[in-house]
């Protein structure tokens, strides 16, 4: 006989974690994470899983509002899963990630929460991204509302994002509040033109379909980017399509496609086909553009980078004498940023693509004293590099989720350069990376910043100094 689940009454949701969940603590004190809350709701949960140190559960009734509570500005809320913090004031939004960093610095770095700065936020809460990627599926996800009609439908087709925990549906959206609206009128006629020229969606389970996803990219000075990907080889139909989109949408200077006929969506290791227009689109941050491919890697809120990428240089306070290094550089985005204020400025990338657009910025920018190398941090970062360009000042590191690899960690414990700024977009791994480099690193201060609005995601500058 199966064991029949725990409901909880009168759970107090106390704050926010990671993947858009609520937290909050049963009669027993234990930990309980819950979706569909905010903080200072109280909510009936279902137990689904329990674990050691906590249990996880679903809202199944909200039975005390929380104050904070705010009404969803998008249609697709309770479907698509990308903005899972609509539904709470933006200013509690702000003192729970700044929560989340500071008990991160308490208890994984061991370290005062003290040293956490208020969190800085986003001027713009919407329209803030600059990046956005759609999939085509042949298979619709229903909505909650269509469900509960009880009537048959048909599901179709559709084109927006994969719908939480599923890789093959997808939630059909028709208007996203999170790129430029230009986006929306893009991914509608794309859509539009599909249904009236009989085009197929991609099966991802059958790994059939001719429009298999789309990119859209933007910027702030006004360029855009689109980029088609096929999952068929149909040369006609892929033709006729770009000819409409080029003819359609004027505001685009760069169009590309590609055909992947791969089971995995990455484009990363696929030729992308300059249609029309340049190869490239232009950012600008302060007075350094960027010039920006199909394939590049940048910070997707361009408002927000401006503010993360001027701190780091605060915390850096360099006086124009320093030999830095920029670990984890991306496409030199920082290091390009800091080159007017230091010596010499050495970046190093794993994505060899990565550092081929930082040389073409190099370059753009007439730079001349910014180097960079293609490779993983810890085998780069050898006794050979240090004796080429000398011991660093400053150490830059803005690494991946996972955080850097111990040997790293081991390497800048060697180099002992008099300070380090961390740039990090895990407040966890960070805090982690914190607490190895304290054998001879003093964490003098800590900046969140909100990248992502309506999301968990949170971003933090963490100084450190020799000790």
């Amino acid at each position: 006989m199966a064991r029949k689940k725990k409901l909880i009454s009168g759970l107090k949701i106390t704050g926010i974690a990671d993947r858009g969940k609520a937290v909050g603590r049963s009669e027993e004190g234990q930990v309980v994470f819950v979706d569909s809350a905010v903080p200072g709701d109280e909510v009936t949960a279902l137990i689904l899983r329990k674990k050691k140190s906590f249990l996880q559960g679903k809202t199944m009734s909200v039975e005390k509002k929380s104050i904070h509570r705010s009404i969803p500005f998008c249609n697709h809320f309770n479907s698509c899963g990308g903005c899972k913090w609509q539904n709470l004031d933006y200013s509690i939004q702000l003192q729970e990630k700044e929560a989340v960093v500071k008990s991160s610095i308490k208890k994984i770095a061991k370290e005062d929460p003290a040293k956490v700065l208020p969190i800085m936020g986003a001027g713009q809460t919407r329209y803030y991204r600059n990046k956005m990627e759609y999939s085509f599926s042949s298979m619709r996800w229903l909505t909650e509302t269509e469900i509960k009609t009880g009537e048959e439908i048909k599901a179709g087709s559709a084109l927006g994002f994969h719908a939480p925990g599923s890789f093959a549906k997808v939630v059909e959206i028709t208007a996203c509040h999170l790129q430029d609206d230009y986006a929306n009128t893009i991914r509608n006629s794309v859509r539009s033109y599909a249904h009236q020229n009989n085009l197929s969606f991609y099966n991802p389970l059958e790994h059939t379909g001719l429009l298999r996803n789309m990119i859209i990219r933007n910027t702030s000075i006004g360029e855009w980017m689109l980029v088609m990907i096929f999952g068929e080889d149909q040369p006609e139909d892929i033709q006729a399509m770009m000819h409409f989109m080029a003819a359609q949408f004027k505001k685009i200077s760069s169009l590309y496609y590609v055909v992947n006929l791969k089971k995995n969506d990455t484009i990363y290791d696929q030729d992308t086909i300059l249609f029309h227009g340049k190869d490239h689109i232009v950012e600008q941050l302060g007075s350094l553009k960027y010039k920006i491919g199909p394939k590049s890697f940048f910070q997707t809120n361009t408002f927000q980078a401006k503010k993360l990428y001027d701190k780091t240089l605060e915390f850096a306070n360099l006086s124009g004498s320093e030999i830095v290094y920029d670990l984890y550089t991306g496409l030199g985005s920082i290091a390009l940023y800091a080159a007017s204020k230091c010596k010499e400025i050495v970046g190093i990338e794993e994505v060899k693509e990565a550092i081929d657009d930082a040389h073409k910025n190099l370059a753009f920018n007439e730079i001349s004293n910014a180097q960079f190398y293609a490779g993983d941090v810890k085998d780069v970062l050898n006794e050979k590099f240090q004796a080429k360009h000398g011991k660093p000042d400053l150490v830059i590191t803005d690494p991946p989720r996972a955080g850097m690899h111990k040997q790293v960690v081991h390497t800048l414990l060697a180099l002992a350069a008099p300070k380090i700024v961390y740039v990090s977009c895990n407040p966890s791994t960070q805090a982690r990376d914190i607490e190895l480099l304290s054998e001879k690193y003093s964490l003098t201060k800590v900046q969140p910043v909100d990248m992502f609005p309506y999301t968990h995601h949170v971003e933090s500058i963490a100084l450190l100094e020799l000790k």
